[in-house]
């Protein structure tokens, strides 16, 4: 608590000196060495979570920051973002996922007139298994969102976690028409406290990308992913895919895209994990227009491992959805949901394990003045699992509901030039 209170000052203290500034601009004889944008916010968020049977309610506070900075280059671009706090328990029996949380996001790029290079690393420290957002706690001041980090089809509890995915990405015009991309991902997953499946994977794709008009394009496009884990150095997994698949711009506002190709995957230990053969599919569609944006989604997929759950090999359908709507300057609504179909491909650890997971978030957020903002938001989990592995007392198993209020505060971003 002692942590928590002067990390709660800090973010005070920055406020209230930012809060003198009046030239949002840095420039002359004496500027800075660099030239961009630099933004910061700060969040201070109470939250009441309400879980099923016998674990009862349980009430917390958090406070957390962003930090940004963005440089204007358009030959060398590079942005680098800071997303952290801390989180505490007021009342109630902790059920996990208090404690800092962290998240760092940088990347570097390099445009030519007929290609372009990016580096991206994307390193975070969370006290759970993530469930929503940056943090992974649902409440805290995130727009809701599913689940996005990786290896973490299967929610879990009370499972510190470290991610960090280093991404380089290449692509390339080939002809007016015709493109050219590739990439290549190296990640690692562990857990301090010893209670999930640590691992290590290395991915590479490739695409070539065909414009038949200026409304329709098809593409095909290979991938291929080799995961290991430290706690079974016997182990190892491989999936290999090969998708077609077709674009189209129906308007500016509205576009969709849809995939499907064979899926082979296989591991060293065919007694453990026998190979299989599947289909792989991917469809979005995205709408954007004046104060509305939304956008859906679904993925099937093969992937390694299900981090916290001690999981190898699983196959995966996911279901996601986003509504995004802006009333005037000073309100806006984010609705979001997500359904999760997990299989195991394991015989020995985990025979015909099946996990179905649902989540759905709504957020309101309201600007006051300048620099302040008041939120509210209600995420509602519920999983169910026939899982029997070697921790199944951190599986998300019932209906939870997480009821979040906070205020925020953003000044204007600060605009370096040499």
């Amino acid at each position: 608590m002692k942590a928590s209170s002067t990390l709660l000052v800090i973010f005070v203290v920055v406020s209230v000196a930012s809060k003198a500034q009046v030239v949002p601009s840095i420039q002359g004889p004496f500027g800075p060495p660099v030239s961009g944008t630099l933004h910061y916010d700060l969040r201070y968020t109470q939250t009441a979570q309400f879980y099923g049977g016998s674990s009862g309610t349980e009430q917390r506070a958090s406070a957390s920051g962003e930090l940004s900075y963005a440089n204007i280059s358009a030959v060398h671009p590079f942005n680098v973002t800071y997303s952290g706090g801390d989180s505490w328990n007021i009342s109630g029996a902790t059920q996990g996922g208090t404690g800092v949380f962290q998240h760092l996001l940088a990347s570097e790029g390099l445009i030519r007139r007929h290609w372009t290079l990016m580096l991206t690393d994307d390193v975070s420290y969370l006290p759970q298994a993530p469930t929503t957002g940056f943090s992974g706690i649902p409440g805290v001041g995130n727009l809701p969102s599913p689940p996005t980090a990786p290896g973490q089809p299967i929610l879990t509890q009370n499972t510190r976690s470290v991610f960090n995915t280093v991404s380089p990405s290449f692509m390339r015009n080939l002809g007016h028409a015709t493109s050219l991309s590739c990439g290549a991902r190296y990640s690692i997953q562990r857990f301090p406290d010893g209670n999930g499946l640590e691992s290590d994977s290395v991915q590479a794709n490739g695409q070539v990308t065909r414009r038949l008009d200026g409304r329709n394009s098809l593409f095909g496009q290979y991938a291929y992913s080799h995961s290991s884990f430290p706690g079974l150095s016997v182990l190892t997994t491989d999936t290999h895919s090969g998708m077609g698949g077709y674009e189209r711009v129906w308007s500016r506002q509205f576009k969709t895209s849809v995939s499907a190709g064979p899926e082979w995957a296989e591991s060293s230990d065919h007694k453990l994990v026998p190979t299989s053969t599947n289909l792989s599919m991917s469809a979005s569609a995205t709408y954007n227009f004046r104060s509305t944006s939304a956008g859906v989604a679904y993925s099937r997929a093969t992937t390694g491992s299900a981090g916290g759950a001690s999981e190898v090999g699983i196959h995966n359908n996911d279901v996601s959805g986003d509504l995004t709507q802006q009333f005037g300057r000073d309100l806006s609504v984010s609705l979001s949901g997500s359904y999760m179909h997990t299989t195991g491909l394991s015989l020995q650890l985990n025979k015909n394990e099946v996990t179905n997971a649902e989540y759905g978030g709504v957020s309101a957020t309201r600007r006051l003045g300048r620099y302040f903002t008041v939120f509210a938001n209600y995420t509602a989990i519920d999983q169910s699992t026939n899982y029997t592995g070697p921790t199944p007392v951190n599986i998300v198993n019932g209906l939870s509901h997480v009821l979040g209020f906070g205020v925020g505060y953003s000044p204007r971003d600060l605009h370096f030039k040499k």
